[in-house]
C-alpha cells in the first residue's frame, strides 16, 4: 500500500492537509485531537451565529479575507516560514482552491440552514468519498470489507435524506455536495502538500477562496450591524486556525485509527450547542443514520491502519 495521508474533516471543510507523522506519542496525539474537537465545535458554533445576520455567501468571504491577513501577517513576521512557501505545481493549487471554495460554500450554507447534529454528521461523510475517489484516482485497491462499509455508510446517508418520504432539504444537498467537493480537494492534496509544504497548500486554497468568493458575495454583500457577529466572526478565524494546527500535529503523533473516534465527540459538543442555543433536536432516523456513518467511517480508519501495519 503506498503511503497515506490523513485530513482535517469538516465542520466547514478546512483547507489543511495534514501527513501522518513517524514520530509517535499516542497520549500527546489525544491532547492536539481532543484541542482540535472543541475548536471545531465552537467554530461550527460561530459559523451559525455569523449566519444569523450574514449570508452564508458573505460568511465564508470574511472568513477567507480575514485568515489571508492573519496568513500575511505572519508571512511578513516571519522569513524562515516565508523561505517556505512555493508553488511548484500552480494549476494543481488553483483546482484545489476551487473545490476548497466550493466545498466552504456548500457547507456554511448546511451550517446555516439545517440543524447542526445534522450538518456535523454529513460533513463526516467526506472520508467516504474519499475512499471511493482514491480508487479511481489513485488507483488503490480495496476489499470487500471496505466496499460494504463504504455501502452502509451511504445507506445512512439516505437514512437521514429520506428521498421520496419527505421533500429534500436544499442544505441536506449542499451538505452531500460539500463533502463530495472536499472528497475531491483531499484526493490532490497528498502529492500537492508533499511537494510544497501544508503552509503553502493552506495559504494558496485560502487566498483563492477570498478571491472567489467576491462575485460570489457581492450581490448580498453587508457589514455586519450587530457587534457580536464581528466576535462571531473573529471566532470563526482563531478557532479555524487553532483547530488546524492541533489537527497537524495529532496525527503527527498518533495514527488516525486512533483519533478518529474522538473526533465523533463533535457530534455530542455541537449537538448540546444546538439544543442549548438553537434549541435543534435530533429525530429518530438521523440518530439510525448518524449510527451507521459513525460505524463505517470507524471501520474504514481501522482497516486502513490494519493494512499499514500489514505493510500493503
Amino acid at each position: 500500500m503506498s503511503n497515506r495521508n490523513n485530513f482535517i474533516i469538516g465542520p466547514g471543510p478546512s483547507p489543511m492537509p495534514v501527513s501522518a507523522g513517524k514520530d509517535k506519542d499516542n497520549w500527546r496525539g489525544l491532547k492536539w485531537m481532543m484541542l482540535s474537537v472543541l475548536s471545531s465545535s465552537a467554530m461550527t458554533i460561530a459559523a451559525r451565529y455569523a449566519s444569523l445576520e450574514l449570508d452564508s455567501r458573505v460568511v465564508v468571504l470574511m472568513r477567507g479575507l480575514m485568515t489571508v491577513a492573519v496568513l500575511l501577517a505572519i508571512l511578513g513576521a516571519s522569513s524562515r516560514i516565508r523561505q517556505k512557501i512555493r508553488f511548484s505545481q500552480p494549476m494543481a493549487h488553483i483546482i484545489r482552491g476551487v473545490l476548497i471554495t466550493a466545498s466552504t460554500h456548500f457547507g456554511f450554507f448546511t451550517i446555516a440552514t439545517v440543524p447542526l447534529a445534522t450538518t456535523t454528521v454529513l460533513f463526516f461523510t467526506a472520508p467516504i468519498f474519499a475512499t471511493v475517489l482514491a480508487v479511481f484516482i489513485h488507483k488503490e485497491s480495496i476489499g470487500p470489507r471496505r466496499i460494504g462499509a463504504i455501502f452502509a455508510g451511504f445507506s445512512g446517508v439516505l437514512i437521514i435524506l429520506r428521498p421520496g418520504v419527505d421533500a429534500l432539504e436544499i442544505g441536506l444537498i449542499t451538505a452531500i455536495l460539500s463533502s463530495l467537493t472536499f472528497a475531491m480537494a483531499l484526493t490532490m492534496s497528498r502529492n500537492l502538500a508533499n511537494a510544497d509544504g501544508p503552509m503553502s497548500t493552506y495559504l494558496s486554497s485560502t487566498a483563492i477562496m477570498a478571491v472567489l468568493s467576491v462575485p460570489i458575495a457581492a450581490p448580498v454583500f453587508a457589514l455586519p450591524d450587530v457587534t457580536f457577529t464581528w466576535f462571531a466572526l473573529a471566532a470563526l478565524v482563531i478557532t479555524g486556525s487553532v483547530r488546524g494546527i492541533a489537527d497537524i500535529e495529532a496525527y503527527r503523533y498518533a495514527d488516525a485509527a486512533l483519533l478518529t473516534p474522538i473526533t465523533y465527540l463533535r457530534l455530542v459538543f455541537i449537538g448540546t450547542a444546538g439544543y442549548m442555543f438553537f434549541s435543534e433536536t435530533i429525530d429518530g432516523p438521523t440518530l439510525v443514520g448518524a449510527s451507521i456513518i459513525v460505524a463505517s467511517t470507524l471501520y474504514i480508519a481501522q482497516r486502513e491502519r490494519a493494512l499499514k501495519n500489514k505493510g500493503g
